[in-house]
C-alpha cells in the first residue's frame, strides 16, 4: 500500500515514517508538513493511504477529507481524544489514532486499512458486475425474428452440436450458432465458460459442490481445467 504523511511537526512525521519502514505492506510516497501541498499532490497521484494530523495551522484534518472528491482511506492522529465522534462521520477516515503513537495500535491500524482497501475493491467488483448484467443486451435470431435477451436474464448457454441452447429464467432458447461466437458477445465480467459445452451467469450460481454448479434447476458440469477460475470469481468467505 503506497502512502503519504501529512502534519505539521517533523518529529511526529518521523514516528509515524519510522512504523511504515518497519511495516513491509507499507510505502512512503511522500512527506508533508502542511494540508495544501499534500492536496495538489493527491490532485496528481494515487495513493492508498493518508496518514493525517488533524490539528494544523490554518486547515484541519477535516477540511482535508471534504476538500478531496475522492479520499483515499485516512487515518487520522492526534493528541485530542475528544475528536473520535466527527471523525467516524467520514467514510474515508478508517482509524483514529493518539498521540503519542505506540507500535502496536499502529499495526492495529494497518490491519483496518488493510480491510477497508480490500471491502472497497469487492464492493467495486460487485458494482462493475451488476451494471455489465443489467445494461447489456443480446439479439438472438429465431425464426427470422431477432429477439432481445438482457444480460442478467440469461442463466446458462449450451452447445449442442451446431446450435446453442440459451436458458433464462422464463424461457430456452435453440439458435443456429457456436459457444466460441456467443461468448465473444458476452461481458467477462458476468460470464464464464466452465466446460467446453457450458457458458454461465456466474453471478446465478445457487451452489457448488464438487465438480458442478447449480443454477436454477440446472446442475452444470465443471471441468477440471476451468475450475481455478471459476472459483478465482467468487467472493469466498474462507
Amino acid at each position: 500500500m503506497n502512502c503519504i504523511i501529512v502534519d505539521d511537526e517533523a518529529t511526529a512525521r518521523a514516528i509515524v515514517a519510522k512504523f511504515c519502514e518497519d511495516t513491509s505492506e507499507i510505502v512512503i510516497k511522500e512527506e508533508f508538513s502542511n494540508a495544501i501541498d499534500a492536496i495538489k499532490f493527491l490532485n496528481k497521484q494515487t495513493i492508498d493511504v493518508v496518514f493525517l494530523d488533524v490539528h494544523m495551522p490554518g486547515f484541519t484534518g477535516f477540511d482535508f477529507v471534504e476538500t478531496l472528491k475522492t479520499p483515499p482511506k485516512i487515518v487520522l492522529i492526534t493528541s485530542d481524544k475528544d475528536l473520535a465522534l466527527q471523525a467516524y462521520e467520514y467514510d474515508a477516515i478508517v482509524d483514529y489514532l493518539i498521540k503519542p503513537l505506540t507500535k502496536e495500535r499502529f499495526e492495529k491500524s494497518i490491519v483496518k486499512v488493510k480491510t477497508a482497501i480490500e471491502n472497497q475493491k469487492i464492493i467495486n467488483n460487485a458494482s462493475k458486475v451488476a451494471r455489465a448484467a443489467n445494461l447489456g443486451e443480446l439479439f438472438i435470431n429465431i425464426d427470422r425474428r431477432l429477439i432481445k435477451l438482457k444480460f442478467n436474464d440469461i442463466l446458462l448457454i449450451q452447445a449442442l452440436g451446431d446450435y446453442i441452447k440459451i436458458k433464462t429464467e422464463k424461457e430456452e432458447y435453440k439458435v443456429h450458432n457456436t459457444l466460441k461466437k456467443v461468448k465473444e458477445k458476452l461481458p467477462e465480467d458476468v460470464f464464464l465458460q466452465i466446460h467446453r459445452s457450458y457458458i454461465i451467469n456466474f453471478t446465478k450460481i445457487i451452489d457448488i459442490e464438487d465438480n458442478s454448479v447449480l443454477i436454477d434447476k440446472s446442475v452444470v458440469p465443471i471441468s477440471r481445467s476451468n475450475k481455478p477460475k471459476l472459483m478465482k470469481h467468487l467472493n469466498l468467505l474462507s
